[in-house]
């Protein structure tokens, strides 16, 4: 059976996560430049590059990017969005990249990370993040915040977006936290509630696509503990793109910026 990551990475993410936009990416980026410090021109991997929307804003402050995702969906949306060829893209496991150049940089964002059941298989992605950066390389890593995701999470929302019906339950389970996502046609939303409403059944009603994503929740101390078994040295860790400063108990994200020791 195929793990989630390989299934719900595909076209229906592109209308689920539609929301992040490429604006967002850029102002991101101009934080993350002043937290690596390092000249234009030197190479970035963004690992887990998802639609491209960092690899291009890094691209556009001119580093030599490069990036890598599972998703052969989400690396056909972010060749098209490379209309001049500025990346090279890359499809691959984060755990095991099919590259063997060595980077100024690497990162890592919006919890690509965590995915895996054993923590054996999480280390393997930071120690190949250690494998492709050049001694003295310097790493982000977007990480989300277990504390926040726990005192913040919301267990269903649903909307309509472009003609369908998504449906989102959320929970945390056995120090994961779990969505599952559901989609069909609004019509056969609306078809479906008036024949309960009449008492009566809709046979033709469509099938809805379900899809689950699952991350483990790595506290703070946790997560320290196994960048430092991959040999990579924290110096900085940011609540958010907006906020300097980690709180435990206030901040929605941990930021890791440090180097390859």
């Amino acid at each position: 059976m195929a793990e989630w990551y390989e299934q719900s990475f595909g076209e229906d993410y592109l209308l689920v996560y539609k929301h992040r936009d490429f604006q967002g990416a850029y102002q991101e980026v101009q934080k993350m430049i002043s937290w690596l410090k390092l000249p234009q021109g030197s190479s970035v991997l963004d690992l887990c590059c998802g639609m491209g929307r960092h690899s291009l804003a890094l691209a556009d402050a001119g580093y030599n990017v490069t990036g890598v995702d599972l998703s052969n969906v989400l690396l056909r949306e972010a060749r098209a969005a490379d209309t001049e060829g500025r990346v090279s893209w890359y499809q691959g496991d984060m755990r095991a990249v099919p590259l063997e150049v060595r980077f100024d940089a690497v990162v890592n964002l919006f919890t690509s990370f965590g995915y895996f059941e054993k923590d054996e298989e999480q280390l393997k992605v930071l120690k190949e993040i250690y494998r492709l950066l050049k001694p003295g390389g310097r790493f982000i890593i977007d990480y989300l915040n277990p504390s926040y995701v726990a005192a913040h999470l919301v267990p269903h929302s649903s909307r309509e977006d472009e003609g369908n019906w998504i449906e989102e339950h959320r929970v945390i389970e056995d120090g994961f936290v779990k969505k599952q996502i559901a989609i069909r046609s609004a019509a056969s939303v609306t078809t479906t509630e008036a024949a309960s409403d009449l008492g009566t059944t809709q046979a033709d009603a469509e099938p809805e696509r379900v899809y689950y994503e699952r991350v483990k929740l790595y506290p703070y101390g946790k997560f320290r503990e196994l960048l430092e078994q991959a040999g990579l040295s924290v110096e900085q860790v940011h609540g958010s793109y907006d906020e300097d400063q980690y709180i435990e108990d206030a901040s929605p994200r941990m930021i890791f910026v440090g180097m390859r020791a």
